[in-house]
């Protein structure tokens, strides 16, 4: 019987403290769950006079990593100080030196995931990361165990909290887009360098990993199709509301006949649709299974709370195989061949905003180049531009393939009639799946 199980930690930041504090607080359920303490041992920190969010014995820091990866009274590392290639060195140590390891890195997970899988399962050890993506919301091991019996043809998700509270702040109250991020950054939700954020990165580092898991497929951050929010105009969102629509930055990755397509994109929603009632900084993924159909999961994406509660839990997990004697068998090896969809595959509706000559026959000829891609609309609006010549035309399509859009957009900006192309956007979930 196991005394206690020893915790090591790679930093100790917003979620490295929550992380202290759930293993302090919740002693009682742990010891519950797996039948013996849980202690942690070691921390690794940059500066070992900070002032802390949590009370630890000085003792217990260092900023020599080996005194974490390699100490042999350790049993579990978590790492949650971040970055990409110095952190994969260093979690490639701890599972050579037989470590269990849990992370919250979504970056090193979507760049070196497999790799690192791979390597735990050749030395009997774990690898978990839950909190890598949607924070507090357990969406990966829902893919991997509740629903490992069906196949997941789709998964959308709201899976960036920054966007989604910049996007529900300018539809709510029409505000600008630098307004809105100024004061998603003024409160926290946004870096001083937003980039990651507001142009899909972040997001397109999580939907690389949904897909992994949903799709049994190796699947590569260079693979997800990206377009980020920056863009957005507060004219665009109050023609999606006038559509009945409301915008999100969108993660889609989908299956059908063997071929993938993964994206994240601003993509317009019904109104009826559960992802478009998620707003502010809240996180959900709305899955679609051949057996169980449509399931939504929802909650905060971020936090040091939520996220080191999916933090701990894999430490659970971890525990509860040490006890089994099964570590390293959960990885399962990709079932399939990544076969990415092409664009004529692609398919989905658009809306499309023109600024075009408010004369006779030019809606017309704006026409005429989506009928010969045999394009066809559901919604349209026109609206005179006052004081011009000019007419504002709406336009949502019915599902047609990206290539063939894109096609027509082309010619539509050499169109004489059109003054310019404003914006386009995909329209998802009319039906929902």
């Amino acid at each position: 019987m196991v005394e206690s199980i020893q915790v090591g930690l790679l930093g100790l930041g917003t979620v490295g403290s929550g992380v202290v504090k759930i293993i302090e607080d919740h002693q009682d359920k742990l010891m519950h769950q797996v039948g013996c303490p849980v202690k942690v041992t070691k921390i690794l920190v940059k500066d070992l006079e900070k002032s802390r969010q949590v009370e630890i014995k000085k003792e217990m820091l260092t900023t020599n990593v080996e005194d974490v990866i390699y100490n042999p009274d350790i049993d579990v590392v978590i790492e949650v100080m971040g970055g990409v290639e110095e952190t994969r060195h260093h979690l490639i140590g701890a599972l050579q030196a037989k470590k269990h390891v849990v992370t919250a890195n979504k970056d090193l997970m979507a760049v070196y995931g497999t790799e690192l899988l791979s390597i735990a399962t050749e030395n009997g050890c774990d690898l978990f990361y839950e909190a890598s993506v949607a924070g507090g919301i357990p969406i990966l091991r829902s893919l991997v165990d509740g629903l490992a019996s069906d196949r997941i043809t789709k998964m959308m998700g709201i899976v960036n909290g920054t966007t989604n509270f910049i996007l529900t702040k300018m539809s709510k109250f029409g505000s600008a887009y630098d307004a809105v991020l100024k004061e998603a950054q003024d409160l926290g939700y946004a870096e001083s360098d937003p980039t990651s954020d507001v142009e899909g990165l972040d997001a397109a580092r999580k939907m690389a990993i949904l897909a992994r898991l949903g799709f049994s497929m190796h699947v590569d951050l260079e693979d997800v199709q990206v377009k980020g929010i920056s863009n957005v105009t507060d004219d665009d969102i109050s023609y999606s509301k006038r559509l009945g629509y409301t915008m999100k930055l969108i993660g889609i990755a989908q299956r059908e006949n063997g071929k993938i397509e993964v994206a994240v994109e601003p993509t317009l929603l019904p109104e009826s649709h559960p992802l478009a009632s998620v707003n502010d900084e809240f996180n959900a993924v709305y899955v679609y299974g051949e057996a169980v159909g449509e399931t939504m999961f929802y909650g905060p994406g971020a936090g040091s709370l939520p996220t080191a509660t999916a933090v701990v839990s894999d430490v659970v997990g971890v525990m509860k195989n040490m006890r089994l004697g099964v570590n390293g068998r959960s990885a399962v090896a990709p079932q399939f061949e990544k076969q990415l969809k092409s664009e004529e595959h692609i398919y989905a509706q658009h809306f499309l905003r023109i600024r075009a000559k408010d004369q006779v026959g030019a809606f017309s000829n704006i026409t005429s180049l989506f009928s010969e891609k045999g394009v066809s609309f559901e919604k349209i609006l026109q609206l005179p531009i006052k004081n011009s010549n000019l007419a504002e035309i709406v336009i949502v399509t019915h599902k047609a393939s990206k290539r063939d859009f894109d096609q027509i957009l082309q010619r539509l900006n050499d169109l004489p009639v059109v003054d310019e192309v404003k914006s386009t956007y995909r329209v998802e979930g009319n039906g929902f799946v």
